[in-house]
């Protein structure tokens, strides 16, 4: 009689499978500056072949069940990232001690992929043992730890998007404020806007119709097409008025990237204040009224209450999708990291691409991670 063997964990027998694709990839570019695209070097190439031992554990937890064996998928997973980390930035101090001062390493495609694999199975591992939303929140926070104190501490000093970095520190501050600017530049004055619509077609919803035909019209509008739009109205209003030039406002820069990006953020927040406030429950708000609380305070203290997570959920869309879009804005002078998007693809490097696209992505990571605390917080006081 045979022995069946079932794989409990298709996801993570995928992934394992990819990760020994991505082995045959570049692992590092070893270039002697910037500019050149230099050599590939493979991970086996480098290391021992003792690398293989986690991703062989991972394969046999594929087929072992039970919580335990997603216990150690998540630590298992989560020692190979930061050894992976870890390794690119040895890599990069070895191949610095042996090459010239303007030699480069920087990541290549393999490492990228593994490093995306591998948080891939961290996630599945925290969705599947996982179930209280604040946990599965810290757990996925926790990831970071050992790589950001890798960071801090030097060990990847060598890799040559940090000597992009150290060679541009005061651009890439500028850079932050601006874009930092543009997002709460967007978000406040969005929030206030489109509250505001959202409740004025709640209460008449024979207007939603004529409002969200408008919004769509404007959502459907490419950014670099309405960011290009803008310019020539505002100018002419500057130069019709000339001191709204002392206030900062001038056809290009920050002025028509703020009005373009609160046009874009309004239609998420107005259907999900209206959606937010049509879904609390009638029983609920009747229940309200026979406790003898007025039509202002069942609005305050009862529907906006419950409306508050789809409200939050709005919120969260519009600020990552603002965080990407401000990218764009660059090209009509606002600044922010797509300066830096923009000045590494007219010269043809890739590390200055990086400096600008990974904050980018971190700081969307970073927004996403609090709105998805705060909700998760929300829905364990509302059980």
């Amino acid at each position: 009689m045979g022995v069946s063997i079932r794989c409990h964990n298709r996801v993570l027998l995928l992934l394992v499978v990819l990760g020994g694709l991505a082995a045959w990839l570049p692992f590092i570019n070893y270039a002697p500056n910037r500019l050149v695209s230099g050599e590939s070097r493979a991970l086996w190439q480098l290391f021992s072949v003792l690398w293989l031992l986690a991703p062989g554990l991972l394969l046999v937890i594929c087929f072992i069940p039970g919580r335990g064996a997603q216990v150690a998928t998540l630590l298992l997973a989560e020692a190979l990232f930061c050894l992976l980390v870890w390794s690119a930035g040895r890599a990069a101090t070895d191949l610095a001690q042996t090459g010239s001062a303007l030699a480069r390493t920087s990541p290549g495609s393999g490492l990228w992929l593994w490093l995306a694999l591998t948080l891939l199975a961290c996630s599945d591992a925290i969705r599947r043992f996982a179930s209280h939303p604040v946990w599965r929140w810290l757990l996925h926070v926790q990831i970071w730890c050992l790589p950001l104190f890798l960071l801090l501490s030097g060990e990847l000093d060598n890799l040559s998007l940090l000597h992009e970095y150290t060679n541009r520190q005061d651009v890439f501050n500028d850079a932050l404020a601006q874009h930092l600017t543009l997002l709460f530049g967007t978000l406040f004055p969005a929030l206030v806007i489109g509250f505001a619509v959202g409740l004025w077609c709640y209460r008449h919803p024979a207007r939603q119709g004529p409002v969200f035909a408008v919004l769509n019209v404007i959502q459907t509008i490419p950014s670099v097409a309405l960011f290009g739009l803008l310019i020539a109205p505002l100018a002419g209003l500057v130069l019709q008025f000339p001191w709204l030039a002392h206030l900062g406002i001038a056809g290009t820069g920050m002025t028509p990237a703020l009005i373009a990006l609160i046009l874009y953020a309004l239609l998420p927040l107005v259907r999900g204040v209206v959606a937010g406030l049509n879904q609390v429950p009638q029983d609920v708000l009747e229940s309200a009224e026979a406790m003898g609380m007025s039509a202002r305070q069942r609005f305050w203290q009862v529907r906006v209450p419950l409306a508050l997570p789809l409200l939050l959920r709005s919120l969260r869309v519009v600020a990552v999708q603002t965080v990407g879009m401000a990218v764009i804005a660059a090209l009509i002078g606002a600044g922010g990291f797509g300066a830096l998007v923009f000045q590494g693809l007219l010269s043809s490097a890739l590390d200055l691409v990086l400096l600008g696209v990974i904050p980018v992505i971190g700081m969307a990571v970073i927004i996403d991670a609090l709105f998805g605390l705060s909700l998760a917080l929300l829905k364990v006081k509302q059980p």
